[in-house]
């Protein structure tokens, strides 16, 4: 049978529309470029800090936290076009000051970027 529909060929229909709560969010993507961070409020008041672009990575090294600037995206493994647009996410290997770096955090929910060295 044709999807939405029984197997008798009446239509199944929904028992109601989504509650806001219950919609997706606006799609974020953290660039590279200049500094730009927004502030969001959350449910339940909540305010949540977005990043818009990125110029800068907070490295651990050693245990120690170094800041470094972001050069380049060298590789995304979940999106390989998302490297060519200089999209920082989760996973993406970066270059930087300091060396080859891989993102350790979500930089579009929490407004900078962590990354540890690689190789």
């Amino acid at each position: 049978m044709k999807t939405g529909r029984k197997i008798s060929g009446g239509k199944y229909k929904k028992s109601r529309k989504k509650k806001l709560f219950e919609k997706a969010g606006q799609p974020r993507k953290t660039l590279l470029g200049k500094l730009k961070t927004k502030f969001l409020r959350t449910r339940g008041g909540a305010h949540k800090l977005i990043s818009l672009s990125q110029e800068t990575v907070n490295i651990m090294v050693k245990g120690k936290s170094k800041k470094a600037k972001i050069k380049n995206v060298v590789e995304t493994p979940s999106n390989r076009f998302w490297a060519r647009q200089n999209l920082l996410v989760k996973g993406a290997i970066i270059e930087t000051d300091l060396g080859k770096a891989r993102i350790t955090n979500r930089p579009s929910q929490e407004g900078q970027v962590q990354a540890v060295l690689v190789g």
